[in-house]
């Protein structure tokens, strides 16, 4: 008889722990719902970091373009913070757009969106001027000195112009990544603001290649002659590397501002009334030192020109 009690009291014990395990077992497994429909509810209202990578695609929270089927690798320009060299499909038909006060007017703006790729320079707008410049902007390359002037305006280049690239360029010193220097400590803090961005800097190599380039076109030590190239070189440097054909609007041939009295023109379009184009050209080039010389790179491009597919337009340019 005690026998018996003995085993009845395990069984039921047994029982008893059984359903308190499945009861606990049940419990948590209520909570750890609860919990992911909470995360899922409030994540995207809170923006919670972890939610918000992992709802996004790769190459978007890298802020680098996956390369499509006959992407190239452009090795000379590499992306930020991580150094992967840009990967794109080259462009059949390119526009680059200058910066200049000729684009007024022009009512070029429906020929440049047309075209495959349209290349801009620094902080050159295409809000409120779409008649004379287009709206669209493949790729944009940025002097260092041009940076703060982008950061005046984010919204407008940086949150609405999600697919551009940016192509940044600077000295050494300022650009270096293994000592972070300067400008490139203000790229990182872009980076972090708009993880998206595609955002790329020209690597030491592709900066001394520029500088090489004008040794060999022009026969002048760019720093000994105290020259600095100009946003417009490193432009058109890109474009004749991923541009099949070029059309080049808005840009002045060498001999324009020399040849007679020229209409005041603005130096930019978008400044009016500041600066006089042609007596900005002018003094910069004659300047002994920190002068862009404008009017020595457009006798270069002119040279290209009969090299290489660029069309000048806009104004057009004597056999170009």
């Amino acid at each position: 008889m005690m026998f018996t009690c003995l085993s009845a009291c395990q069984e039921e014990a047994q029982t008893l722990l059984s359903l308190f395990l499945q009861s606990r077992l049940f419990l948590t497994l209520v909570i750890l719902c609860a919990c992911s429909i909470l995360y899922i509810l409030i994540c995207p209202y809170f923006c919670l970091s972890l939610c918000w990578l992992g709802c996004r695609h790769p190459e978007e929270q890298e802020g680098v373009l996956p390369a499509g089927p006959g992407a190239a690798q452009f090795e000379g320009y590499i992306s930020v913070p991580d150094g992967k060299p840009l990967a794109r499909v080259p462009c059949r038909q390119c526009a680059v757009v200058s910066s200049s006060g000729q684009m007024l007017g022009s009512r070029s703006g429906k020929e440049i969106d047309e075209k495959e790729c349209v290349l801009r320079m620094n902080q050159a707008p295409t809000q409120g001027y779409e008649e004379d410049v287009g709206g669209r902007s493949t790729i944009r390359v940025v002097s260092h000195t041009s940076i703060p002037l982008l950061l005046r305006n984010q919204s407008y280049f940086f949150k609405q112009s999600r697919d551009t690239i940016y192509v940044i360029w600077g000295p050494t010193r300022l650009m270096s990544r293994e000592k972070v220097g300067l400008v490139y400590r203000t790229l990182l803090k872009v980076k972090e603001m708009y993880p998206s961005l595609h955002l790329y800097t020209l690597t030491d190599q592709m900066m001394v290649h520029c500088d090489e380039l004008f040794l060999l076109e022009t026969g002048k030590n760019r720093m000994k002659s105290g020259s600095f190239l100009s946003t417009g070189w490193f432009t058109m440097v890109l474009a004749m590397e991923l541009c099949e054909q070029i059309f080049v609007f808005g840009m002045v041939s060498e001999n324009y501002c020399r040849d007679r009295i020229q209409p005041t023109v603005p130096y930019h379009y978008f400044e009016k009334g500041e600066l006089d184009e042609c007596k900005m050209y002018l003094t910069h080039e004659r300047a002994p030192h920190g002068g862009h010389r404008f009017i020595t790179e457009k006798a270069v491009f002119s040279r290209w020109a009969k090299k290489r597919n660029i069309v000048f337009t806009h104004p057009s340019w004597p056999d170009g």
